[in-house]
């Protein structure tokens, strides 16, 4: 629980920058925070020095907890609470001490940690809480209820979990199945080099139900997880017309280049191109409107942009040609699969719930001129909730009127992973990979179809965002998905994803972390 005082701190230090880590600037200097010392690494990314969690005595605030005090072992940023005065009366006071700790305290996000609570009474009930601020202030959380086993621990990896968030054996749960405070908001990492989110694992006595806990938590430690890996460089990029950002492994390379695309929001997402850098990818995460001097509005897809990038990625010195990997989403896919129907240089693409139609907007390409299906934007349905399912907008692209529309996918050479959510309610993303597959040469395309996974199909760590606002709509837009499912898919498929660029584009050097 935090009290007005430690909220008037981190209001403060949310101006300064510091998000979550409030209070903690002198930590910081001499080196003894959960940051400390680390300024020299966080330029390059996360710190290169990942540890298993340190622990220290502290007694918390006081509580009952099988009548007697109860004492925590926490580890280092959790210092710094008194031990009350009756206590101190008590030459011998009795605590059970509860321990809270995430193995590895610092890791990329997409890596799994292992959460353990130790120092419990036997089958005691009890509330496990993880929550974070992203760069904004917003509140993402999830819990899970638990009984204690027979040795007073709790481990979400080998029990199960019985309500909160989610119910069942889900070791990565709790980060899994955050949702955000206020509604229609999704958890995006924006500041991917400078900083990590700062995960807050906690654990309280029986079962703790409202938004703002008012009880103090029997115990509680904190997880660093980062989107870049130490070493890997983010480099802004302002060439010709490309405007991105470009993310390099540590090391001279030359490492497998990939471009990374979002979708029809528009802006800059580096998340996933952060990510993938980490594992050995040279990434260019590619902006292609709403961004810097990019036109505000996406009016076409200008396939010459999109080939300037790809030829700006083969030509720096620390990427190995002579061909590269795309990955896209939503729009991005349809992007994507134009390229690779295109551009010699694309060998390997990953679609995820794209289409195989140009919907909205022509793709012009020297003198080529691809028309685009029309959205039919009376079909919207607005749901239960007031937000905007897409799903219907779109005409049936086996229609012959619209066979001109069609990216002629026949001509891919490379190779293309189309990665589909079945409860997707923005596309029928499923339909489109189907219709692309019948048409592309044999063995050149591959289906991963994951039923009860909605349209942003992130790394894992990504907890499902099911609706959100955008830049652009009037209401929040239904992407679809259920939480359990969805995260399986998350899981998945991205093992799938950096296998396929590996096997297409060459082995990459992941770091070790």
């Amino acid at each position: 629980m935090r009290d007005e005082g430690q909220e008037e701190e981190r209001d403060e230090d949310k101006e300064e920058g510091n998000g979550i880590q409030g209070g903690r600037d002198k930590d910081r200097e001499g080196g003894n925070g959960i940051q400390g010392g680390r300024d020299g690494d966080r330029k390059a990314g996360m710190p290169a020095g990942l540890s298993g969690p340190q622990t220290y005595l502290t007694v918390s605030s006081r509580y009952l907890l099988g009548g007697s005090l109860g004492c925590s072992l926490l580890p280092a940023p959790c210092l710094g609470t008194a031990i009350p005065r009756d206590a101190q009366d008590d030459p011998f006071p009795r605590c059970a001490m509860v321990e809270v700790t995430v193995t590895p305290r610092s890791s990329l996000a997409d890596r799994p940690v292992q959460v353990r609570v130790r120092g419990l009474s036997p089958s005691q009930l009890v509330t496990l809480r993880a929550w974070l601020k992203d760069e904004h202030g917003e509140c993402f959380q999830s819990r899970a209820f638990f009984r204690a086993d027979g040795l007073g621990e709790v481990d979400p990896g080998s029990h199960a979990a019985l309500g909160g968030s989610y119910s069942g054996v889900w070791p990565m749960g709790l980060f899994w199945f955050l949702q955000p405070d206020t509604l229609f908001r999704r958890l995006v990492k924006r500041d991917v080099a400078g900083s990590p989110f700062l995960v807050r694992l906690e654990v309280f006595n029986g079962l703790q139900l409202g938004t703002e806990l008012q009880e103090q938590p029997l115990g509680w430690c904190e997880a660093e997880r980062w989107y870049v890996g130490p070493g890997v460089q983010r480099v802004p990029v302002r060439e010709g017309r490309v405007r991105g950002t470009l993310f390099l492994p540590p090391g001279p390379g030359p490492f497998p280049g990939v471009i990374d695309m979002f979708g029809g929001a528009g802006g800059l997402i580096e998340f996933r191109a952060g990510l993938l850098a980490s594992r050995g990818f040279a990434v260019l995460a590619l902006a292609f409107f709403a961004y810097d001097d990019l036109p505000r509005v996406l009016a076409q897809l200008d396939l010459e942009y999109f080939e300037e990038a790809a030829d700006f990625l083969l030509q720096h010195p620390k990427v190995r040609g002579p061909g590269l990997g795309v990955v896209g989403v939503s729009k991005g896919a349809e992007v994507a699969l134009a390229m690779a129907s295109f551009l010699p240089q694309v060998v390997a693409t990953v679609w995820i719930n794209g289409t195989a139609f140009l919907h909205g907007n022509p793709l012009v390409y020297k003198d080529l001129h691809i028309p685009p299906i029309p959205y039919c934007l009376e079909r919207i349905l607005l749901t239960e909730v007031g937000a905007m399912d897409n799903s219907a907008i779109f005409a049936d692209p086996r229609d012959p009127t619209y066979r001109a529309s069609a990216i002629p996918v026949e001509k891919i050479r490379g190779k293309v992973l189309f990665v589909v959510g079945e409860a997707d309610r923005s596309f029928n993303s499923k339909l489109f990979a189907q219709l692309a597959l019948e048409r592309m040469p044999p063995e050149s395309g591959r289906l991963l179809s994951y039923p009860g996974a909605g349209h942003l199909i992130e790394p894992p760590g990504s907890p499902l965002c099911s609706i959100s606002s955008i830049r652009g709509t009037p209401r929040p837009v239904a992407w679809g998905g259920e939480p359990q499912p969805h995260a399986h898919a998350q899981e998945h498929s991205w093992h799938e994803i950096v296998q396929f660029l590996e096997q297409q584009l060459g082995p990459a050097a992941a770091m070790k972390l």
